[in-house]
């Protein structure tokens, strides 16, 4: 019986820790206006007919904390750059000096900054819930070994263990919130 109970144990931290990783990864998305590599992520290049991610078919660098440059593997490719970073819809006007972009990150306004938290807030929000429902999924299967013959005290155990597991990830998620209010209200 312990075994099972260890293998749901296991489960629940492996589902935490990638409701983590999500709600980190969005985290980054959201930028305090300082500039990041990180804030192109998402912008898909078309490199020869297939949508390819910016960061295989250039390089980007930190110019300096208001500063971002993207360097392209093939100068042919800068206009594509330019063009995949405008449609990507984040606010920038990449400039070509005709060796690479240079995209200057425009400081945030006090009601952008607020906006910005409101959206941390909102991620955090959904990495609880998620932290919750893989909760809920353990306890599911906790009870569901109580009709294969877990004891009363073991299921009492075990569902109190889930709830220290559920605790500790959710006590993670609103750290990382603070740390990230922190740095979007810093100017």
């Amino acid at each position: 019986m312990t075994e099972e109970l260890n293998m749901i144990y296991d489960e629940v931290t492996s589902s935490n820790e990638k409701s983590m990783g999500h709600f980190e990864s969005e985290l980054t998305k959201i930028r305090a206006g300082k500039a990041a590599p990180a804030m192109l992520q998402s912008v898909m290049v078309d490199y020869y007919g297939s949508q390819t991610p910016l960061q295989q078919v250039a390089n980007v660098s930190v110019m300096d904390a208001r500063t971002l440059t993207v360097q392209p593997w093939e100068k042919d490719m800068l206009g594509e750059l330019m063009k995949a970073i405008v449609n990507a819809n984040l606010g920038f006007a990449p400039q070509d000096n005709g060796e690479m972009l240079i995209i200057s990150i425009p400081p945030l306004t006090e009601e952008r900054r607020r906006d910005l938290v409101k959206r941390a807030k909102a991620e955090a929000e959904n990495a609880k819930v998620s932290v919750r429902s893989n909760r809920k999924d353990a306890l599911d299967m906790i009870k569901g070994l109580k009709d294969d013959g877990l004891s009363e005290d073991m299921q009492k155990d075990a569902e109190a263990k889930i709830q220290t597991i559920t605790d500790t990830f959710t006590t993670k998620v609103d750290e990382l919130f603070v740390l990230k209010e922190k740095d979007i209200m810093t100017i």
